[in-house]
C-alpha cells in the first residue's frame, strides 16, 4: 500500500478496530478506512504475527 487511504464518512462495518490511537479508529471500535491492508512475514501463525499496514497515528492536539 502506497500513502494514506481514503477516510470513509460513515465506519467501515466489516472491519473491526481496537487501535484507538489510529487516525482511522472511530467510537465502537469501527474503522474509518476505506480499505486496509494487513502486513505479516509468510510465516506468521498467529495474529501477533501480523499487522495493520494502513495505521496511522492520531495527530496529537
Amino acid at each position: 500500500m502506497i500513502g494514506r487511504v481514503n477516510k470513509k464518512p460513515q465506519p467501515n462495518n466489516s472491519i473491526k478496530c481496537l487501535v484507538n490511537t489510529c487516525d482511522y479508529y472511530g467510537s465502537g471500535d469501527h474503522c474509518y478506512a476505506n480499505e486496509i491492508e494487513i502486513k505479516t512475514n509468510r510465516l506468521a501463525n498467529s495474529t501477533e504475527m501480523t499487522d495493520c499496514a494502513t495505521f496511522v497515528a492520531k495527530a496529537l492536539i
